[in-house]
């Protein structure tokens, strides 16, 4: 069989939302990178293979920022019907766009060496290529969900569900079991306009009657409802057993479906099964010990870590591990606040020295576990990895060594929300006289970059409103960086609730209208940078859909002035912060 091999700053296994975040966040900050992942497309989870929907942190000013933001615009974009291969695309533009980062898909991971308590090196087999490929690097990341360079290391893991006493946590059992939650297999349906009929395969289960469904909910209109709680194999083993469950998993969805259509009153009769997922999405499988364990108390405390680097704010959402054979409700969700912090030392896994490890396989016990595992949190923990490791390359030191103060600030200015903490702006900025009355330019300024708590921390500008900064001295300007109001509501998104937390759809029925760009957001920005002789450079940002922008200006300038000259519907832009960076 052919070989290569390939030797870069870092390397991250699994290619979910986690996984692509840390190496793009990587690539961006300076590191060469190679994202290693088993499947022919991105997205883990959320991908068109299996089309799970991306939640987070509940709360309208808790959506998450950063680089998931910026491929949720692009989609909401580039992508208003929500089709799942034009978000596989999204997802692959993101990663073959940065040029210091190699993309290895069909590549599963199966050896891994270790020197001196580091790893060294892991090599994939490439499918598609019949190639084994070696990748050495300096640090690695395990965001595979199955934490795969566990078994290839024998760096420490949990399984399961530990005792009641071993951390104090009230949910868990009294003794400790190997039980997880399960997997699923998930559907999606299509409304047409007129009847179809369906005849299920020979493996359906039936399903004659509403009985059959205990605490389960069939609603086709409903376009959050995915059949998620066609759940099975947490009281088996989640990984050996899952060609097994999957087998049980495609039987349960097509007897679903046909209990829907030709048993009850479902009002299905115009709808089609438009597909089946036969890669089953999993919950829980293997997670790291890593420098810190974070526990249910933590969580319901709010997690007020000093080296926070994500968060989560979803409830502690379990499962029971008999899924759908158990026949009272599939999950309870205990109370938990939101936002939660989630700390960096729960991304070190404790017996390698140069190994992150980001998404469902972090340092959590079980419990934790059913609160953080959700997928926008999972990429808030992968963007901090990948910052971590560019920052680690760059200084040429140690991931435990690395100033997580500064990690902070570098995730704050590249979008993330860290709750807790306030971004100070530059000098720069501080320095320059704003245009603005004080009571507006202490809120453009104020380093607060979303609305929090009730309190407004951006201002609105009509097209005919100029902001300047003029300085006293001339000054060198290399970029704006300017925060627009992305409408973290996303109230002016879509008319339907379920697709304002993100733009991914189930059930499609035919009122289905898609998606929008947010109302609220600048969509040309027009720069004036005067330079000290009194010439302009005009620079402009047209048809834009993001809300974090660096504008290079790479000049010497005394004053710059800034124009919101439209938007995407609304009557004024919202704007958080104008800096200057030299």
């Amino acid at each position: 069989m052919k070989r290569e091999q390939l030797s870069v700053d870092f390397c991250v296994v699994g290619g979910g939302l986690a996984g692509l975040l840390a190496a793009v966040a990587a690539a961006r900050g300076g590191a060469k990178v190679v994202l290693m992942q088993d499947r022919p497309v991105l997205g883990g989870n959320c991908s068109s293979e299996i089309r799970m929907w991306v939640r987070g942190a509940h709360g309208d000013q808790n959506h998450e920022g950063g680089l998931l933001e910026e491929l949720e615009l692009n989609s909401i974009a580039n992508n208003p019907r929500c089709n799942f291969s034009l978000w596989d695309a999204v997802l692959y533009d993101l990663a073959v766009s940065e040029p210091n980062l190699t993309l290895l898909l069909n590549c599963s991971c199966l050896d891994a060496e270790v020197r001196d308590g580091a790893l060294v090196s892991v090599t994939g087999w490439q499918l598609t290529t019949y190639t084994y490929i070696t990748v050495q690097a300096r640090l690695f990341a395990d965001c595979s969900g199955d934490a795969i360079l566990s078994d290839l290391t024998g760096a420490s893991v949990r399984i399961g569900r530990e005792s009641r006493e071993e951390f104090g946590e009230d949910i868990e059992p009294e003794q400790a079991d190997c039980k997880t939650m399960g997997l699923s297999c998930l559907i999606q349906a299509r409304e047409t306009d007129g009847p179809v009929p369906f005849t299920p395969p020979p493996f359906a289960e039936k399903f004659p009657d509403d009985a059959s469904f205990p605490y389960r909910q069939v609603d086709l209109k409903n376009s959050l409802e995915n059949y998620w709680w066609m759940e099975l194999g947490g009281a088996q083993d989640s990984l050996h057993d899952t060609e097994k469950i999957k087998k049980r998993l495609l039987s349960l969805a097509y007897g679903v479906w046909d209990h829907i259509k030709n048993h009850g009153d479902h009002g299905a009769e115009n709808w089609a099964l438009e597909w089946v997922g036969f890669l089953p999405g999993k919950r829980e499988s293997r997670r790291y010990v890593c420098d810190h364990t974070m526990t249910q108390q933590e969580v319901q405390d709010g997690g007020h870590f000093e080296d926070i680097v994500a968060y989560g704010g979803w409830a502690l959402d379990d499962h029971h591990p008999d899924g759908f054979d158990y026949p009272g409700p599939p999950n309870i969700n205990h109370p938990a606040p939101s936002p939660y912090g989630i700390p960096y030392r729960s991304l070190c896994v404790r017996d390698l020295s140069n190994l992150f490890c980001a998404g469902r396989n972090i340092g959590v016990t079980h419990i934790a576990l059913s609160a953080v595992r959700v997928m926008a949190t999972c990429a808030l923990e992968g963007q901090a990895v990948g910052t971590a490791a560019a920052m680690a390359v760059a200084e040429n030191c140690g991931i435990r060594e690395i100033s997580v103060r500064r990690l902070q600030e570098k995730l704050m200015e590249d979008g993330c929300y860290l709750p807790g903490l306030t971004r100070e702006l530059s000098g720069l900025t501080r320095a320059a006289e704003c245009s603005l009355p004080e009571k507006r330019r202490a809120v453009l300024l104020d380093g607060v970059e979303r609305d929090l708590d009730g309190i407004c921390h951006h201002i609105e500008t009509g097209p005919e409103e100029t902001v300047s900064f003029r300085w006293a001295e001339p000054v060198r300007l290399g970029k704006l960086r300017i925060v627009l109001d992305t409408d973290l509501s996303r109230r002016t998104v879509s008319s339907d609730p379920a697709l304002r937390r993100f733009p991914m759809r189930c059930n499609e029925p035919l009122s289905f209208s898609g998606v929008r760009v947010p109302a609220t957001l600048a969509r040309t920005v027009l720069i004036q940078a005067v330079r000290p002789d009194g010439s302009v450079r005009e620079i402009s940002v047209r048809d834009n859909h993001q809300g974090l922008l660096r504008i290079p200006v790479e000049e010497t300038v005394r004053e710059v002035c800034v124009r919101f000259s439209e938007t995407n519907g609304a009557e004024k832009a919202g704007i958080f912060t104008i800096e200057a960076l030299g």
